[in-house]
């Protein structure tokens, strides 16, 4: 169904913001003295919005993947693994409707958007459009099409990067802005190919910035936004009224209306340049487990502090058990500046250049604790995962969380998924899983339904370590616990 969007009420508030677009002379209309002064600015909005679709229109790319899984393949960029993404952000039945899976006749082929940003060919899209790509194609308004290389794509921001190359010439190119000076309310303006629909000119505002805990990313701090986005828009461009890209558009949220996610273009530029100069970003990395640090593990720690991130275990020769950290641990400051929470740390720790020291404060047995850490190198989220089994690295049988499972149970939890098999010696119960709990969270990740625990366990290295967030059965209280995947050849 095709819906239409109203908004009204706001043109007192846009007349600083009209000129930040001027419109092309050839379009620009010149209103008798008698037009009401309301109606001038609306026509200066309308051809606001206007220059902006002329001058970007050229720049937005439509990016056709085939994926390596060929014929019959998931039709959702990027494979199996992105199929939950995309049910989480969209809807069942929406993505039932849309991506359903492909006929054995068909080539598995899957399109997202992009932008170019520099005139060598250059292009800027979200890493899952071109997750498993076997083959990428490009193409461009003029109906020029492209065979693309992939420069590299970083998972944890969900970025990547293509180059196509023209015989002679150069390419439109989009101009960056400056994410860091959005405000609420802004207007936004985003341009991709929502199911195919090429060259798409959707405009919203600015809802809000910095907006982490998605469960997109690692490392979030997306722009929201009301203008419309929609499958097919992934990798697309966020664009202010000076036609310039403030963002990176990923994501919508189904069960809402008018909440989309635009990786801020600073975040993006940054990673783009590792990309391009190294083929992956390189961050900082110090090899622990990590938890929020609530008001009540706060209490059972015997600590008074508001902020905070509590170490949960520390992995073995890693440059946190090099330097002395524990589980128990908690983390207030790093760097000097304080730590209020995961996502604060981590990407103050990704900052770091690996190699170099880090002073940290832990409070330990009630007590600050002075510490200095050599930062290390996180490992390469690309490297394949060896070939063992889920069940033969977990040893953990479940199922949705239903109404008669959690009464069951004696759980009061009505998202996740419901432990009702435990292998002896397995993964699952060496972290203290039991039958009966309800896990709601797997590396910090909400689990939504069976679908969604098989694809965040099933990434996970041989040996890996991540908290789990669950719900003990019979009345217990939620609580979290580390599992860590088998090693290849042990249970």
């Amino acid at each position: 169904m095709i819906m239409s969007c109203r908004r009204a009420l706001v043109v007192l508030a846009l007349v600083p913001m009209v000129a930040l677009g001027a419109p092309p002379a050839s379009r620009a209309q010149t209103p008798s003295a008698s037009t009401p002064d309301s109606v001038r600015v609306l026509e200066a909005l309308e051809s606001a919005f206007v220059s902006v679709a002329d001058r970007v229109m050229p720049a937005v790319v439509n990016v056709t993947v085939k994926s390596k899984r060929g014929p019959g393949g998931a039709e959702v960029p990027g494979g199996p693994e992105m199929e939950e993404r995309f049910k989480e952000f969209f809807g069942q039945e929406f993505f039932d409707r849309f991506f359903r899976k492909r006929s054995p006749r068909d080539d598995g082929r899957a399109s997202g958007s992009g932008v170019i940003v520099d005139k060598q060919g250059l292009i800027l899209t979200n890493a899952h459009v071109v997750e498993n790509a076997a083959e990428i194609e490009v193409g461009l308004s003029d109906d020029r099409k492209f065979k693309a290389t992939l420069v590299g794509r970083d998972p944890k921001t969900d970025l990547a990067v293509l180059r196509i190359e023209a015989p002679s010439g150069s390419f439109p190119v989009a101009e960056l802005g400056d994410s860091d000076r959005l405000r609420v309310g802004q207007w936004a303006i985003a341009i991709g190919n929502p199911f195919g629909l090429d060259r798409t000119v959707t405009a919203g505002i600015i809802s809000a910035t910095g907006r982490t805990r998605v469960g997109v990313a690692t490392y979030e701090a997306f722009i929201q936004t009301d203008a419309s986005i929609n499958p097919g828009n992934s990798g697309g461009p966020l664009l202010n009224l000076q036609g310039k890209v403030i963002g990176i558009n990923t994501a919508i949220v189904a069960s809402g209306q008018g909440i989309g996610f635009s990786i801020p273009i600073n975040m993006a530029r940054e990673v783009m340049g590792q990309l391009i100069a190294k083929g992956r970003v390189i961050r900082g990395w110090l090899g622990i487990v990590i938890q929020d640090l609530t008001p009540d593990l706060a209490a059972g720690f015997g600590i008074n502090t508001t902020g905070g991130v509590l170490i949960s275990d520390v992995m073995k020769d890693s440059p946190a058990d090099a330097a002395g950290m524990r589980p128990g641990d908690v983390i207030v400051e790093f760097t000097g500046a304080p730590i209020k929470e995961v996502i604060d740390l981590q990407r103050r720790v990704a900052a770091v250049e690996p190699g170099k020291p880090a002073g940290l404060t832990v409070i330990r047995d009630r007590k600050p604790t002075p510490l200095t850490v050599k930062i290390g190198e996180q490992p390469n989220e690309e490297v394949q995962v060896a070939a063992v089994p889920r069940e033969e690295r977990l040893g953990l049988t479940v199922e949705p969380l239903t109404q008669d499972a959690a009464e069951r149970f004696g759980l009061t939890a009505r998202s996740g998924v419901v432990v009702t098999g435990v292998k002896p010696g397995s993964a699952g119960a060496e972290s203290g899983i039991r039958v009966g709990d309800a896990i709601l969270e797997v590396n910090r990740r909400p689990v939504t339904s069976v679908e969604t625990f098989m694809t965040l366990t099933g990434t996970m290295k041989p040996g890996e370590i991540v908290p789990v967030y669950l719900q003990r059965g019979g009345g217990g209280n939620n609580e979290y616990v580390v599992l860590k995947a088998a090693e290849p050849g042990k249970p």
